[in-house]
């Protein structure tokens, strides 16, 4: 009766264990969200001009095959003519400066609960005291589970 009571405890506890898993449950996220501007309304587009003084729409669409989290918009000079891998444009670049009072954005947002698929919609104004030349403007996305892609678009800003 001992050694029958063991194999009954014995096959208890592997039930319970294999009863309580919920790997089967949970869905592994393998894909990285995505960044469009390429459509009627994304802005700005590769080479985009914009001018001091102005107030600007960024938009683009971002999606997800589980759930979206958070997206960020950061604008920057590019009077080094650094790139980003992503780049898909070559623009017509001025000479390389030294920045004396660049324009500086970055801001994070969240996306509400739930979404796959999003437009934002990020209204920026160009200060009149900024240094003029070229810059890029880099949406990055994350989704819920981590996974983050970037996109970079080089645009000109101009007096």
């Amino acid at each position: 009766m001992n050694f029958k009571l063991k194999i009954f405890y014995f096959l208890s506890i592997i039930l319970l264990f294999t009863a309580c898993s919920n790997e089967g449950d949970i869905e592994k996220d393998l894909e990285k969200p995505t960044i469009s501007i390429n459509y009627n309304d994304g802005f700005p587009q590769a080479c985009a001009v914009l001018t001091k003084g102005n107030t600007y729409n960024f938009k683009a669409m971002v999606t997800d095959n589980i759930e979206l989290a958070s997206y960020s918009i950061d604008i920057h000079n590019n009077f080094d003519h650094h790139t980003h891998d992503d780049q898909e444009a070559t623009c017509i670049l001025e000479h390389i400066k030294s920045p004396v009072n660049p324009l500086i954005y970055i801001e994070n947002f969240s996306i509400p609960s739930g979404l796959t698929s999003y437009e934002f919609d990020v209204s920026v104004s160009i200060p009149d005291d900024i240094d003029t030349g070229d810059y890029h403007c880099s949406y990055s996305v994350t989704d819920i589970t981590g996974w983050q892609s970037v996109t970079s678009i080089d645009i000109k800003i101009i007096e």
